[in-house]
């Protein structure tokens, strides 16, 4: 038995055949792997507006989406390339990269300017929210990562901080370098040493931030009528924005902040 400690993309799905393939990173790159669940399979849902486990639904993998975040509990084949599933917890998340445009902390609110849509987007904030801010130095190692370089980041300032709260899900691979992983994950290995970084710095309160900084988020969908929930703001991310101005530096985020943040012990643990 293994768990997929780590969160991953969805690349299709055959819900027919009770099928999802999933991307992740393997030490020769990217890769895909199928999860394979059975009748038995239990399969949940986060709710839209919500960053805790304990709200997530029991649903079908027909509710399960192109581009949403999935882990799952189960069996992985001796060659890494499928996952049988005893259980499967999903949902749809945004990354959001931006700058500020107002922020009010005692409300919990913030107002992106989004450089993806180039439109303002409001966001709210919870006691579960995770609020980080990079140092610089780390942020420019980083950067130089996305441009190619592939530092460690794991040797930057601020990785010997203690481990996250306890109860949380440690990501796959936390401290075994671009590759490292368990072999219970889906992939076999995951880049793990950059989620272990970024789980440990401290809590950043949301009055240190004000506009025009860059931010990094990740969110919960959001109902039609409500705002975007926050489950992780990064702040100190103007150079890794520069280094991705297309904005794929925002999919850094989403495995750790679902790993180990944002609904306490529980959350995002199957």
């Amino acid at each position: 038995m293994a768990e997929a400690r780590d969160w991953w993309p969805v690349k299709s799905v055959d819900a027919a055949n009770g099928a999802v393939t999933i991307g992740v990173m393997s030490a020769a790159g990217s890769k895909e792997v199928a999860v394979r669940t059975t009748k038995s399979t239990i399969v949940r849902r986060y709710a839209p507006d919500s960053v805790k486990f304990d709200d997530a639904k029991v649903s079908s993998l027909a509710a399960v989406k192109v581009g949403d975040q999935l882990r799952a509990r189960g069996m992985r084949s001796a060659d890494g390339e499928e996952f049988t599933a005893d259980e499967i917890v999903s949902g749809t998340f945004r990354n959001i990269a931006g700058t500020i445009l107002t922020v009010d902390a005692k409300a919990g609110t913030m107002n992106v300017s989004d450089l993806a849509t180039k439109k303002p987007l409001d966001v709210r904030f919870t006691s579960d929210s995770e609020i980080r801010k990079l140092p610089q130095p780390i942020a420019q190692r980083i950067a130089a990562r996305l441009k190619g370089a592939s530092p460690d980041v794991s040797q930057t300032g601020g990785a010997a901080a203690p481990p996250g709260q306890s109860g949380t899900a440690a990501p796959a691979g936390a401290g075994q370098g671009a590759t490292g992983g368990p072999g219970g994950s889906p992939g076999g290995r995951g880049g793990g040493d950059l989620q272990q970084m970024l789980n440990r710095l401290p809590a950043t309160p949301l009055s240190d931030f004000q506009k025009g900084d860059a931010v990094m988020i990740v969110a919960t969908s959001g109902e039609s009528d409500s705002q975007p929930t926050v489950i992780t703001l990064l702040g100190g991310v103007e150079p890794i924005l520069q280094a991705s101005p297309q904005g794929q530096a925002t999919s850094i985020l989403t495995p750790w902040s679902l790993s180990s943040g944002g609904g306490g012990s529980d959350a995002g643990t199957p």
